[in-house]
């Protein structure tokens, strides 16, 4: 299986790339496949002691700029390592994508380069969040700022398919982010997808409230890309609220001797909150698994990106998304 990785994406790029694919390669039974400029990837790692010769570098000279129109990778950005990779998904020398660079970028070269899924209206972003019982999807998180109705449904399809396929999940439960529980509320969005859903080929169990996101009660909530986002960033910056509480609460003398006490459950809350540990957020809807790293990515955070790529060609996502638009479209 080939991982292609976009070498110069992010804010610890080339180093931390170089280091996360080291040692998905000598771990995971992928073959990597960096883009990027070929001198600085191979300076770099030369610098840094890697071993690069058994890892494919696809030269790139250029860099997309994360301030840059996200459009303009289609043609003043064909030449950077975000456009290079993207491309090479498309031709077949990869099985996947992933990248902490512009998620703009990402999008639009993901969507105008390596194409679609046929029948998917949108992509869309879909990171994986901590729940009291696990974890859920919630998608879109930005990739559409409006949807429509069926938008929705074809969320709720993808985020299941992966739901199932890659995190083991049987009969995900599938919620719509809404302002209320009733079937009445909210916008004329999200009341025409309540009706749709009910009728999809998913475990379609009602709206979600964004009080109830952490529960642990939904597997899948979709919703347009505004109010997406605004829920993502908000448990993000719980997230680091309640570590830095936890911080301050074991802190001096008393505090320490009482961590120490329920250290391990410390440390599993702290990974259970930590982006890391997933890798990224899938974009769903392409004709290949991409994954968008978090743009402040480390090697630990690029290690386990390659290893969610994976689990996506292993869970044959694409395919299974196809196959369900396509019997809904009845082709």
């Amino acid at each position: 299986m080939r991982i292609i990785v976009d070498c110069f994406g992010g804010d610890n790029a080339p180093v931390e790339v170089l280091k996360g694919c080291r040692q998905a390669q000598d771990t995971l039974d992928v073959q990597i496949v960096l883009s990027g400029d070929e001198a600085r990837i191979r300076e770099a790692a030369k610098q840094e002691n890697i071993e690069l010769s058994d890892i494919e570098i696809l030269h790139a000279p250029e860099v997309f700029d994360i301030h840059a129109q996200p459009t303009t990778i289609v043609k003043e950005g064909k030449n950077t390592s975000l456009a290079v990779g993207l491309q090479a998904l498309h031709d077949g020398k990869g099985d996947a994508f992933v990248s902490a660079g512009s998620t703009g970028g990402l999008v639009a070269g993901a969507t105008f380069i390596t194409k679609r899924i046929k029948g998917v209206k949108r992509p869309a972003l879909a990171p994986i969040l901590p729940t009291a019982t696990g974890h859920m999807m919630l998608m879109d998180a930005g990739a559409n700022v409006e949807c429509r109705p069926e938008m929705l449904v074809q969320f709720a399809i993808m985020g299941s398919a992966y739901m199932e396929r890659v995190k083991g999940v049987k009969n995900p439960r599938v919620g719509l982010l809404n302002v209320g529980a009733e079937d009445t509320k909210g916008r004329e969005l999200e009341q025409q997808a309540y009706k749709l859903l009910q009728e999809a080929p998913v475990n379609f169990v009602g709206n979600a409230e964004a009080r109830e996101l952490p529960s642990g009660d939904f597997d899948v909530v979709v919703s347009d890309g505004f109010s997406g986002n605004i829920a993502l960033k908000l448990y993000e910056g719980m997230g680091s609220f309640f570590k830095g509480k936890i911080k301050n609460w074991f802190s001096g003398i008393g505090g320490k001797f009482a961590a120490v006490m329920i250290l391990g459950k410390i440390k599993a809350f702290q990974k259970s909150m930590d982006y890391k540990e997933e890798g990224g957020a899938v974009l769903m809807g392409i004709s290949a698994p991409v994954i968008k790293a978090h743009g402040s990515s480390d090697a630990k955070a690029f290690y386990n990106a390659v290893r969610q790529a994976k689990r996506c060609v292993d869970g044959n996502i694409t395919a299974t998304i196809a196959q369900t638009v396509a019997q809904m479209k009845g082709e």
